[in-house]
């Protein structure tokens, strides 16, 4: 499960807002300090909202929290402790990583868009790309699904124009890399960098 979680105390209190799934049509139920938003469909839980967590546990973050194992149980034991049986099973693997263009085809619907095949070590994954020096043979910086970028973009899966797509090819701008070029182009990695390894990213 993608799991993303929030925290910014001046912006929004002492809440720890957690993201599981966008859906259109809501609904939620309270219970202690815990507020479970679901679809108002199906029931899945899409969100949870943890209040005054800061008496139970300290977030060090202005926005995105970089979850561990023990944050999970954390919330958890939260949901536990105040009567839901809901648990929360997380994704904690690294989202963004060194990727190897291995093709580039243009796409049959688009004509400024390319479908790539990406090694990214452990798998090949197909990202539809509109950079315009976007090339085979290249390394390049995979924002992988689940990824939260400085925006606050979460990566999903996407169908462009009749074509998958599962993660994006980052331009330096869109990492927020100090004195990133502001022209259209995704950042090109040195051949030194190893397929798969992860990148670090300091946003």
């Amino acid at each position: 499960m993608i799991v993303n979680a929030f925290y910014n105390e001046k912006g929004v209190g002492d809440t720890l807002l957690v993201h599981l799934n966008d859906v259109e049509k809501t609904n939620n139920e309270s219970k202690g300090n815990v507020t479970r938003i679901f679809d108002a469909e199906t029931g899945e839980t899409v969100a949870i909202n943890i209040f005054e967590v800061s008496k139970k546990r300290q977030f060090d973050a202005n926005g995105k929290v970089n979850l561990t194992e023990e944050d999970v149980a954390f919330i958890n034991q939260e949901l536990a402790d105040n009567g839901f049986d809901f648990v929360v099973e997380a994704d904690l693997s690294p989202k963004f990583a060194v990727g190897y263009v291995a093709s580039k085809e243009k796409h049959p619907n688009a004509d400024k868009l390319n479908v790539c095949q990406v090694d990214l070590g452990d798998k090949t994954v197909q990202i539809v790309c509109g950079a315009p020096n976007v090339e085979a043979g290249q390394k390049v910086v995979i924002a992988k699904i689940g990824a939260v970028m400085p925006s606050g973009l979460i990566i999903k899966p996407s169908n462009l124009r009749g074509e998958d797509s599962f993660g994006m090819i980052c331009a330096a701008r869109e990492l927020a890399i100090p004195d990133a070029p502001q022209e259209k182009g995704i950042m090109v990695l040195d051949d030194s960098y190893e397929t798969g390894a992860v990148y670090p990213v300091t946003f």
